[in-house]
């Protein structure tokens, strides 16, 4: 991954751990069209590369994420309105179903489909897209200033990020619709009351804390195993029966219990010693797992 290419996030890999941060400070680090493909080109790059284990998202000054940047003013949101030189040439222009796609979107579900577990380092604001974006990571952690809120309603526009799909699974329908439906900015302690982060810790402290829970998947996990149960915890969040997630259960057992990874974590516990498994996600992960989230045919 070539950093010094990014422009709106910095990107940085120490001990198996990633740190992707939002890097525009003066702005509480909004989301731009060049943001959001910077954003996606960080994460195939983390999928290529076997040496991350884990990755932290957080944000760089006071804030954590704006949502989307206001600067086109009434037009912000209009997408038949000209954007100028970002809509030109970002790298983020796709359609579906022959409007343009959400470019939030495209970002929370390359996140989603990630097969490393994705650690969010709320420090500050998150509103709008700033909010959604956390929702396919797996571990959300706050600091104490930390403030949310889906304010789409009070801006005229509905939620984005997919976050129709994520939000009521992570917190709940009753919960996400007075999120939504109000669309008012509340505090970490809601936020943990609501089932929205799992820890609120003081802000000195929070990279401190995400690194550690980072630290412990690289240190006593199998990568290849930690990819395989992301992607089946949440693709069953879709099923309508557990008999699918004993079948895919049952194979994934099949698979990964012939596995070096699995004799290697038996006799490390048997002999009382740190496991060094050998598995690597790019060449072990098993091919019957069907890819999520799924596309639509023909896009």
């Amino acid at each position: 991954m070539n950093s010094q290419s990014l422009t709106e996030i910095s990107y940085e890999l120490t001990d198996g751990i990633a740190t992707i941060t939002l890097n525009r400070p003066d702005r509480l680090n909004a989301l731009t069209r060049t943001m959001a493909a910077e954003l996606i080109g960080v994460c195939d790059a983390i999928d290529a590369d076997d040496q991350v284990r884990a990755v932290i998202v957080t944000g760089a000054g006071r804030g954590f994420c704006a949502g989307a940047d206001l600067g086109q003013g009434a037009d912000t949101f209009n997408t038949e309105a000209p954007h100028g030189e970002e809509r030109r040439t970002a790298a983020i222009n796709g359609k579906i179903d022959g409007v343009p796609q959400d470019f939030g979107g495209m970002v929370t579900l390359r996140l989603a489909a990630l097969r490393k577990p994705v650690i969010a380092a709320v420090n500050g604001a998150a509103v709008g897209f700033g909010a959604t974006m956390t929702l396919p990571m797996d571990i959300r952690l706050a600091a104490d200033s930390a403030r949310f809120g889906f304010v789409f309603t009070r801006r005229g526009i509905v939620p984005d990020g997919a976050s129709s799909w994520f939000l009521p699974r992570v917190v709940g329908i009753s919960q996400a619709m007075e999120w939504v439906a109000t669309g008012r900015v509340f505090d970490a302690q809601e936020a943990r009351t609501g089932g929205l982060v799992s820890r609120i810790v003081a802000g000195d402290e929070l990279l401190e804390t995400a690194r550690a829970v980072a630290r412990e998947i690289v240190d006593n996990t199998s990568g290849v195993s930690v990819a395989l149960a992301r992607q089946l915890l949440w693709s069953m969040l879709g099923e309508s029966s557990p008999w699918e997630a004993h079948r895919l259960e049952s194979r994934a057992l099949h698979e990964t219990g012939a596995s070096a990874d699995a004799a290697e974590g038996v006799m490390a516990f048997l002999e009382k010693r740190r496991a060094r498994f050998p598995g690597l996600v790019s060449k072990d992960y098993p091919g019957f797992v069907p890819p999520w989230p799924s596309r639509p045919d023909g896009l």
